[in-house]
């Protein structure tokens, strides 16, 4: 099976996972909360927990919110911390998303989804290529041209390392517009924020991104967003073109959720879950989540558990047929 269809399969099984929110009653249901971020400023945990984090106060379900980034080793150093500390991280959630899956698949982190206690997967995210504003390029037709031209010197970076996510986005694009998925070259940095700053400073031509982390940007004119990977445009950016547009067929979106440190109680996971779904009834979330251009999905417990080892399983045999594993 291809990767377009593989990763198209994966990101299906992320949006059916969607179910109804409970009601937001208006009422603080819990006095803090804290976020762990397991990459730097500027990447999408970042976002995602910082958005989260200014929903659920703003709309009185959270009293106060505070975040730490803790980057290295591939969100590992954070997901270790959460481990050794499990006792004192009874109001912490720990943001990540699909790195999990293929940082634990590839070794670069000894853990995986199953050391922590999972409390629920919340958005999904599209990715898009984007280059520097001042680049020459204006369209993924460019950009191929110019990797044709000269394969050797065209970069293509990403926060992740190879054989993770951005790269494996970018293999996917460059499959579905007939080149060599394992050919080009990759440059790695440690999270979105040293990736997008790489772009801006020229060290590469091109990035590999979350979409939301690009769309700031774009509306800034730092970035020129060139292809999304959705399978219409983004209402939270309309001029972005999708790669279906440009005769790339290929589509993708990366789930975002939360997990808590192991062995907490059923009291504190409950309430974890609780005033996660009641965000998505309120007006601040959606701000949010449409600035972002985010889909909601929401699964917990046992659904986001049967998910996640789905997509362990076709992300397995995806890496497995690139050469990744």
């Amino acid at each position: 099976m291809k990767l377009t269809r593989r990763v198209m399969m994966t990101a299906a099984a992320a949006m059916v996972a969607f179910s109804g929110a409970a009601q937001a009653d208006g009422h603080q249901q819990m006095e803090s909360l804290h976020f762990l971020i397991p990459g730097g400023a500027g990447g999408g945990w970042d976002g995602t927990a910082r958005g989260t984090g200014e929903a659920l106060t703003a709309s009185g379900l959270v009293g106060t919110a505070s975040y730490e980034n803790m980057s290295g080793g591939g969100g590992g150093v954070a997901i270790a911390h959460m481990i050794e500390n499990a006792d004192s991280m009874g109001n912490t959630m720990m943001v990540n998303s699909t790195p999990i899956v293929i940082r634990a698949l590839t070794g670069e982190i000894s853990q995986n989804f199953r050391d922590l206690t999972l409390v629920a997967g919340t958005i999904g995210d599209y990715a898009a290529i984007v280059v520097n504003s001042d680049s020459e390029l204006g369209s993924m037709d460019d950009l191929l041209a110019a990797y044709r031209a000269d394969a050797n010197r065209f970069a293509i970076g990403g926060g992740s390392v190879p054989g993770g996510l951005d790269h494996l986005v970018a293999a996917q694009v460059m499959q579905a517009a007939g080149e060599d998925p394992t050919g080009f070259n990759y440059i790695a940095y440690d999270a979105g924020g040293a990736a997008m700053a790489g772009l801006l400073s020229g060290e590469i031509a091109a990035l590999s991104t979350g979409l939301s982390e690009a769309i700031a940007l774009a509306e800034q004119g730092e970035v020129r967003i060139l292809g999304i990977t959705s399978p219409e445009r983004v209402p939270a950016y309309p001029d972005g073109m999708t790669m279906v547009e440009q005769g790339i067929d290929t589509t993708f979106v990366n789930w975002r959720g939360f997990f808590a440190a192991p062995g907490i109680s059923d009291e504190d996971l409950a309430a974890f879950q609780s005033v996660l779904a009641a965000m998505y009834d309120t007006p601040e979330w959606e701000e949010v989540r449409a600035r972002n251009g985010w889909v909601n999905i929401y699964n917990n417990g046992d659904d986001f558990r049967t998910f996640l080892e789905a997509q362990e399983t076709e992300l397995r045999d995806l890496m497995t047929a690139l050469g990744f594993l």
